[in-house]
């Protein structure tokens, strides 16, 4: 079947119906929803106002002042049944993410994944708020930290993981006590009110088996820049979470410290893997090339630089190159496709920027060509591109979200390392090695400055286990596992005087009458 031949407008309206979305919210408004796999028209919704974000974030609030008084035991019941509606809707939300952002089939189905994984953490989370009890230096006293709700928290997604980030926040969120304001990207909000819908479902299963909620306990705010701004603006919203472009965090992070808000920033990661002479590189082949051309180089942790060894280079690049020329570009409904589109015109705009700028430093390209236009003047397939650099400069040091791979030789570790925390970025990294000194350091105080550093896989990827982030260039913030959840909530030091004295600095006296 080509692409032209593709009825995914009637197959969304299938899936939205069976997760309970009702059709006048995705037909008949002024925000067009197209998918990329063929570059038509797939929805049509109504956007929110900033006065319904004022609105909704008032009623949020009042959902956050009611949600804070449950046991945080009895939240994770919440999560856990939404963790359930996840599984039995794991298919149809799987296929949804890759219609309307054109992913692969398995990386639709593992962004679903993501999100009940979550919950599953949550879910023990919601038993281990722990704080611990501190060493006081007062006698007959004990100090110890508490750890309470924050508020109504805000969360601002990108369109290239558009439920699994929503799940990272939420589900923690939730469980610490919050409630949750949601703004998806203008160009995934399909997803976003087939994911709600789901939420909705699990609420309702909460409250028929006797427990009680708040109404507004997650909210879906549809909408442009402005309704992004309310959300960052608002005064009783004291966390936003934003995940994007740095150009956006830039943006949010000023105003939300005009006004002494929190942040957690997951922005762009333009990131590196260095290949030393002990690599295995069969191993690294595969590491690399996944990393590097998944999901059409559009995740934040998708390999973009690489710098290998002098003593290796020739071996390892004509080989990467051939492994380049082969992958199966398509329609990611299709098995066997690889590569799915990118997600709109501009980005493939800005990639061919990016090679051009890149030619102008000497570069060798290969690759970075449209395919399938032919099929459809509307969607963007390209080939993967790699990129021989003489040295890192220019569009080396920026980020593109799109498949270019820049590789650039060394000779000593080093000189790699230094090329390898010499941008702005640095959200994830990694290193091929079998020298254990050469793993050692990478992941050391001087190695890599990103906030994941893997040795022997791609930087792509994170689990649920670790706290995904810690972006150098913002300061960033954490999402998803770990200890990630204090985020969420505000800490207290508490002092309790268990004896018959109050100490008084020494000399002091006063009658108590």
């Amino acid at each position: 079947m080509t692409l032209a031949q593709l009825d995914l407008a009637a197959e969304v309206q299938t899936i939205l119906g069976k997760l309970g979305v009702a059709a006048d919210r995705y037909t008949g408004g002024t925000l067009a929803v197209r998918s990329p796999i063929t570059g038509k028209e797939i929805g049509r919704l109504s956007e929110a106002s900033a006065t319904d974000a004022g609105q909704a974030i008032d009623a949020a609030h009042q959902a956050f002042l009611e949600w804070r008084l449950v046991p945080a035991p009895k939240r994770g019941e919440l999560i856990r049944l939404l963790g359930e509606e996840l599984r039995a809707a794991k298919a149809s939300l799987g296929r949804l993410v890759s219609i309307e952002v054109g992913k692969i089939t398995s990386e639709g189905l593992g962004e679903v994944q993501e999100m009940i994984d979550i919950c599953d953490f949550a879910v023990g989370l919601s038993r281990q708020l722990y704080g611990l009890t501190i060493a006081t230096e007062r006698s007959e006293h004990r100090m110890m930290e508490t750890w309470h709700p924050l508020g109504p928290i805000g969360i601002i997604s990108a369109f290239n993981f558009p439920v699994a980030v929503w799940s990272w926040n939420a589900a923690l969120a939730i469980v610490c006590g919050n409630s949750t304001i949601w703004k998806p990207s203008e160009k995934t909000p399909l997803t976003a009110l087939a994911t709600q819908a789901i939420f909705e479902k699990a609420l309702d299963r909460y409250i028929a088996e006797g427990s009680k909620a708040p109404k507004n306990l997650s909210t879906l705010l549809i909408g442009g820049r402005e309704v992004g701004e309310a959300l960052v603006d608002h005064e009783k919203v004291p966390l936003v979470s934003a995940t994007g472009s740095t150009a956006m965090g830039r943006a949010v992070g000023p105003r939300l410290a005009q006004r002494f808000a929190r942040s957690i920033l997951e922005l762009g990661g333009n990131n590196a893997a260095i290949v030393t002479p002990t690599a295995d590189l069969d191993l690294t082949l595969r590491g690399v090339a996944f990393s590097a051309m998944g999901t059409a180089g559009q995740r934040c942790t998708t390999l973009r630089r690489l710098f290998v060894h002098d003593s290796i280079y020739d071996a390892l690049v004509p080989r990467l190159i051939k492994a380049y020329q082969s992958v199966t570009i398509g329609s990611p409904l299709q098995d066997g496709n690889l590569v799915g589109p990118l997600i709109d015109k501009g980005s493939f705009e800005k990639m061919q920027q990016a090679l051009e700028a890149a030619k102008a430093e000497g570069g060798k390209v290969t690759g970075g060509a449209r395919v399938l236009d032919g099929e459809s003047a509307d969607a963007y397939y390209v080939r993967p591109a790699i990129v021989e650099m003489p040295t890192q400069a220019g569009p080396v040091k920026e980020e593109t979200f799109a498949p270019i791979l820049y590789v650039m030789r060394y000779s000593d570790l080093d000189e790699a390392l230094h090329l390898h925390n010499d941008v702005p970025q640095g959200l994830s990294s990694s290193i091929f090695t079998n020298d254990m000194r050469e793993a050692e350091a990478f992941v050391s105080d001087c190695g890599s400055d990103c906030g994941i550093a893997n040795v022997n896989l791609g930087p792509s990827g994170a689990e649920i286990g670790g706290a995904f982030g810690g972006e150098k260039e913002t300061g960033g913030g954490r999402e998803s596992g770990s200890d990630a959840w204090k985020a969420y909530m505000r800490r207290a030091t508490n002092t309790l005087n268990y004896g018959r004295t109050l100490p008084l600095a020494q000399g002091v006296k006063f009658d108590v009458i």
